[in-house]
This record gives structure tokens, sequence and C-alpha cells, in this order.
């Protein structure tokens, strides 16, 4: 998850290396540092906290340099320190490296070094891997390169290293497997980093390096190999993308502003896809497997967090238009339980950086059985786009802000289309229907519009009110039970208060015994099959004296009579009213958060990209 950056060229690099870390900072924030080639030595600063703190500490000490690389860390090996955090270096002081994975074998490697009479200064599987790697360099008496690719045919687990050599100036060597890498190409220069934001300002032409790929980057020449040390040609792409997107645009966090975005990202994943004059919905990547979900035996979603809960309203969907079994799994149980796998089977895969790594694994598992792999990921290139038979990217843009809001909404849009798509190749839906369904759709980003304008003030009121709940119950049925889970979801990851999504029916079978009158309970109330009886569930909590803040369709004169606040959303049909009720709940959360004095961009203990297990 940690964030890595790495520049060599003509210019300074601790300016491009600090200003990436901040870019990369949503991908951990517990410490921070960055190695500077000066000459024949290495100078390297540390410290625990965020990219600020780095920054603060190194003052006005040297950073000339033009080669460097810079580490934003989320802790997985040793706690939050300045000993624990990268760059490490080496026994010898010639080498430094940072680190994004875990070595799961590092305990084998520590203890014969230790052996070897080695003394560890930290208490992290990375700082393991670097001396491995010196050790080999000196006992093989080979170069660097050699080393590195010698060290990672011994070790298991995930990972991404950049490593300088003081002996080798102006050199960056880089490896990856199961964690992202990206290199950027300017004219006598090059970039590097986990994602492109780093080098955004600076060049538009990227490489992405693939699983066991080394790359050796100078600024006049990048060498990509593989461990077997054959030569590949790096495939260079152009990046459609502006540094507008990554800055907060006068907005006070990136989740407000990505929150304010969502009717243009909705409209984007939607623009060239449904053709509402022409009846139709244009997948390219659903064509591509038509055949293979025309004769699907079920449909399988796989994914981890916010994607999950998107996989979820998706089974609702999928299931009643399409007519087909659909089953739901979160990534990190369905690789390790040995499931039952055909290849009569469709693998849905949803990741908004297309680079979690228990959905990954779960997916190389899928495809070795025969299934077919369909990705659904909003980052370009990456690692679930490539391994996916087909896909659909969506159209979200950077998310930046921990806490996914935009990308949230795009996948649910992107799912829908997939939806009525797949139900019109199967005739499970009359051309009324389905006519009816895309018109609905189309109208979403004008509604999400619609809320965004009207209903703000009430929702900072609302979140003033309850700012201080320790507990919060989610309900909802149907289409909207998912909806919940995601409402809890948001608040827990930004208020850090404890929040619950239910099945509204499900309520008498445990959670009403946490209500009282202190307890706020979230009702997702939208207008639909299930409203009387949602009704009902709000009466028997304001029987128990509960707090009832219920998310509403426009003109509902029930629910208000009934609830203590109301949040409220215009009119839909029930199958897409998902892609609105989210929207109340997820500025819920981060006005609770704001008013809470946290840093809502920056919860504590997450980071945005999961890609180690």
């Amino acid at each position: 998850m940690c964030g890595i950056v790495g520049y060599t060229g003509t210019r300074q690099a601790y300016p491009i290396v600090i200003d990436g870390l901040k870019k990369l900072e949503y991908r951990g924030y517990d410490s921070a540092g960055i190695a500077l080639q000066q000459g024949d030595s290495l100078k390297v600063y540390k410290k625990a906290g965020k990219v600020a703190a780095l920054e603060e500490f190194v003052g006005d000490q040297s950073t000339a340099g033009t080669t460097g690389i810079g580490h934003t860390r989320w802790a997985t090996h040793g706690e939050p320190s300045d000993r624990n955090a990268h760059p490490h270096v080496s026994k010898s002081g010639k080498l430094a490296m940072i680190h994004n994975g875990i070595i799961e074998n590092y305990a084998q490697l520590k203890n014969e070094l230790t052996k070897e009479g080695y003394e560890f200064k930290s208490d992290t599987d990375s700082e393991v891997l670097l001396n491995f790697i010196e050790d080999i360099q000196e006992k093989n008496e080979c170069g660097l390169e050699e080393a590195i690719r010698i060290a990672l045919k011994r070790v298991t687990g995930a990972y991404v290293i950049l490593l300088i050599d003081a002996d080798q100036p102006d050199t960056i060597i880089a490896a990856r497997k199961g964690s992202p890498l990206v290199i950027g190409i300017g004219k006598n220069e090059h970039f590097l980093g986990s994602d492109a934001s780093p080098m955004l300002a600076y060049t538009k032409e990227v490489v992405y390096i693939n699983d066991y790929e080394l790359a050796i980057v100078k600024p006049d020449e990048l060498i990509l190999k593989n461990l077997g040390n054959e030569i590949i040609t790096p495939f260079v792409q152009k990046l459609d993308l502006e540094l507008a997107a990554i800055e907060k645009g006068g907005y006070d966090h990136f989740m407000l502003k990505e929150i304010f975005e969502q009717p243009t990202t909705i409209a984007d994943s939607l623009r060239g896809r449904l053709i509402l004059n022409e009846h139709r919905i244009i997948l390219s990547g659903v064509d591509a497997i038509q055949d293979k979900l025309a004769n699907a035996r079920r449909i399988i979603i796989v994914a981890c967090g916010t994607s999950w809960h998107a996989g979820l309203v998706a089974e609702y969907v999928i299931e009643e238009l399409c007519r087909v079994n659909v089953e739901v799994e979160y990534a990190s149980e369905f690789r390790y339980r040995n499931p039952v796998i055909s290849s009569d089977d469709v693998i849905i895969a949803i990741s908004q950086s297309g680079e979690t790594a228990d959905t990954l694994v779960a997916l190389e598992r899928a495809k070795e059985q025969g299934a077919t792999i369909f990705g659904i990921v909003n980052v370009v290139g990456s690692s679930i786009a490539r391994i996916s038979h087909a896909g659909c990217y969506t159209h979200a843009g950077p998310e930046i802000g921990v806490a996914s809001t935009k990308a949230y909404t795009a996948q649910l849009a992107v799912l829908m289309l997939f939806a009525l798509k797949l139900a019109k190749a199967r005739g499970t839906i009359s051309d009324e229907r389905f006519d009816e369904l895309c018109q609905e759709l189309h109208d979403v980003p004008e509604k999400v519009q619609w809320v965004l304008e009207n209903e703000v003030d009430n929702i900072k009121a609302i979140a003033y009110k309850y700012k201080d709940a320790r507990d919060v119950l989610y309900l909802g049925r149907g289409y909207n039970f998912p909806t919940a889970l995601e409402g809890a979801l948001k608040l827990k990851e930004i208020s850090y208060i404890h929040a619950e999504g239910y099945p509204a029916a499900e309520m008498k079978h445990g959670p009403i015994a946490l209500v009282d009158e202190e307890l706020p309970v979230v009702f997702i109330a939208s207008k639909d099959a299930y409203h009387e009886k949602i009704v009902s569930n709000i009466q028997e909590i304001k029987a128990r004296k509960g707090m009832v803040i219920s998310v509403m369709t426009e003109g509902d004169e029930v629910t208000p009579t009934i609830s203590n606040d109301v949040m409220v959303v215009p009119e839909a049909d029930e199958v897409i009213a998902p892609l609105l009720t989210v929207v109340p709940l997820q500025l819920l959360s981060y006005y609770i958060g704001v008013y809470r004095g946290l840093d809502v961009d920056k919860p504590r203990n997450l980071a945005k990209s999961v890609t180690v297990e």
C-alpha cells in the first residue's frame, strides 16, 4: 500500500520526490523518507508521520542530488517510527532501498543473516530484503542487478523495490511483483511511482511495469529485463489525464471534491455507452465474451471493501434483469476457500485501483481453473485490467480521498450498463422495461446534482447534531441493503464512529437490542416495493426511543412524520436508486468527520489501495 517515488535526470531530485510523495500520501502516511545520491555517497532523511513532518525535519539540510527515491509508508512489519521508516540503508552504507509489499519468508532470511553477524536497525521485512541482496552481491562478487535477480528468485510475497547504489551514480534499479509500478519518460530524465500522479506535471508518456520485470533506469536510458536476464521492449503509453484532476480545485478536501464530481463521473461512465435514441448499450468488453455470458452457469463477483458493496448491488440487479445466478465473494476469502470453479463461470472483478492484492490472486486461481475474467477497474493499465479476458473501465478519474465515493458510483453505473446489456442479449427484459431503465440511468447525473445543490446545508446540520454519537445503525431492504452497508463503512472510515449496516428485516434478530434514546438509526427509505415494510421498521425503532435519520424520496409524506431527520433524493426506479441514496450518506460521513476535527482524506490506519495481503 505504500507510496514510492523515484527520479533520475538533470533536475534536483528532492523537490520532485517530495512533491510526488505528497501526491501518493493517500497510499500511506505512517512515515516518510527520501534517499539522495550525492557524489559517491547517499544522504537519507526519514521521519515518522506525514510528508510534512519529513519536510520540516529536512529543513535547510543538504538536499543536493539529481537522483533520489522516496517512500510514504503504510506500516505492516514494525510500528510507525523513525527507525522503521523507509528508505533503509544496507550494512555497508552503499545501498538504499524502498519497498512496497510484504516479504512472507523474511523471518527465515533474517535468521540466516543474523547468524552471519548482521544487526538490524529496524523491525521491517524490507531491511531484511535489502541486506539479503547485498549479502548475495558480496558472496557472489556480482553486480547489484544480478544480486537483485538472484534474491527475488528466493523471496516469496509481493514487492515493488527501488534501489540506489552509491557506486552507480544516476541509476535506479526497480523490480515488481504484485504491487504497481509506473515509469514516466521525459527528455534525459525518468520518473518512477506507484501510480502516474507524481509524474503528470512532467510527462504524459509512461511504461507500466509487469510482474517479474526488472528496470534499470538512468536519465537517458530505460532497460527492462525479466528475471531470466532477457531484455524486454518497453511498451510506452500516452496518459489521458490532466494535472488538475489530482488537485483539490478549491475544495477543503479531496473527498468533498470527489463527492461533488459525481454528476460528471457518472455521466462520463455512461457517455458513448448508453445510446438512448438507438435503444442500445455499447460495451465492447461484453461483446468480446458474449457467448460466454450468454451460456454462463453463474456469475461470480469478486471484490473487497466498497467495491464489494457495488458487487452486492449488481447481484440484485443482474439476477432480477438477467435471470442468471450471481454470487458475490470477498476476494480475501474466495482465494483461500478452494471454491468450485468451472469453464462455465464468469468472474467479474471489481477494483478501483486494479491492484487489490487479494482480488488479483483470486483471479489468477480462477483463471487457471478455466473461468472467464471480466474486469471493472478505474485505473488504465492496472494489473487486473491486464489479467482479464475482457472488461470495462469506469471513468471516475483519479480518486485521492482514501474513502471511495465517486469510484463507487462509477462502478454502479457500469454494472447497471452491464446488466441491461446482458439482459437484452439473453432476452430476459422487455423492450419497454429496457428503455425505461436506460432513461432512468441517463437521468442519474442530473438527479445527483439536485442532491448536491439542495441537500448539503440540511445534511451539514444533521451531521453536527449527531457528530458525538458512539454507535450508528444503518438499515435498508432490497436494493438499499448494500447502500446501508456502504453508508456504515463510510462513517467508520471517516469518523471512527462504530457503525453497522444490516438488512432491515434482520433488525429483530439481534440489533434491535442496541436501540435506546442515544442510538441514531439511519434508514435508506426511498420509495420502492419494500417501502411499507421500511415504514414499519421505522415505527419499531421509534417505539423504542431510537433517533431515526431517513434517506427518503422527494414527495414522500409519511417518512418525515416518523423520522427525527430526513435527507431527500429525487424519485427513481428502485433498480437505479442506489446511485442516488448513497450520496447523502457520503456527505453525512464527510461532515461528521469534519465536525469531529479529523483528516477525512487520510483516515487513520487506512490506505487507498490494498496491495498487500
